[in-house]
């Protein structure tokens, strides 16, 4: 493997500074934003190297369980706030799916098809696991974003179908089921594409590192997977949180902001 050093890194920050440049002359306001962007991203990818250099070499299950917790923790709340800032309890639900998500399709993963051990090894939970809970964290934010703006804006729809009887599920079925699919939308198209028209980074970053391309590949068809699985669940989890934030036990069609 070729490792980069200090000076081709160098080189490496330079294709930022270009961008910068072509965004000032372009005068597209952006060159600010970019240099903050360039700037955490060297500043969080160094940091996270060196700390999951650390849990490498301690393997310490406790810690690697506080690191997943907290990346689930950032995951729910990133998505939480792009679905809708004042819904007083959508926190936990969004949490309670990406958390799910993360697990039902971890343990699947690591008892029948990996079998690592022992089953905490951070080789494999932390990449795979940020894999994961940063995709159900996409189709969470899509899904409950798509949702909440039906029920707002199907007010009188919805109502009419539960006065004639019907249960809030039934009410709004086209809706959560068209907001679950739009969750599950980037996914579907990544494997639809995937290896034809784009090298996702896994199969990448396996063949840098010198693995057996067929063996990267068979990898990226496993992440792949595992994706599907865990994107439907958080989109099916979250979705059902925001119902019942939006309906009372008497089935009364609400706006709990």
């Amino acid at each position: 493997m070729i490792e980069p050093n200090l000076v081709g890194m160098l080189w490496a920050t330079g294709m930022m500074a270009i961008a910068i440049a072509l965004a000032s002359w372009q005068g597209l306001g952006l060159a600010k934003l970019l240099a903050i962007a360039t700037g955490r991203t060297i500043i969080q990818l160094l940091g996270v190297g060196i700390f999951l250099a650390f849990v490498f070499e301690t393997r310490n299950p406790l810690i690697i369980l506080a690191l997943l917790a907290l990346m689930v923790t950032i995951a729910a709340t990133v998505a939480r706030s792009r679905i809708d800032r004042d819904l007083p309890g959508l926190l936990k639900w969004v949490w309670l799916a990406i958390f799910l998500s993360g697990l039902v399709t971890m343990s699947y993963v690591s008892l029948l098809v990996i079998h690592p051990d022992p089953w905490y090894d951070p080789r494999y939970l932390i990449p795979l696991s940020g894999i994961v809970l940063g995709n159900a964290m996409t189709a969470a934010s899509i899904a409950g974003e798509r949702l909440v703006n039906a029920l707002r804006n199907n007010r009188v729809e919805i109502e009419t179908h539960l006065s004639l009887g019907a249960t809030p599920i039934q009410a709004v079925q086209k809706y959560r089921q068209a907001a679950i699919k739009a969750g599950l939308i980037p996914t579907i198209n990544a494997m639809m594409v995937v290896g034809l028209v784009t090298l996702p980074g896994i199969i990448t970053g396996q063949i840098l590192a010198g693995a057996n391309p067929l063996t990267a590949a068979v990898y990226q068809i496993l992440i792949m997977f595992m994706l599907a699985l865990a994107t439907l669940i958080a989109s099916l989890l979250v979705t059902y949180g925001i119902l019942k934030q939006f309906f009372t036990p008497a089935m009364q069609l609400i706006d709990p902001r």
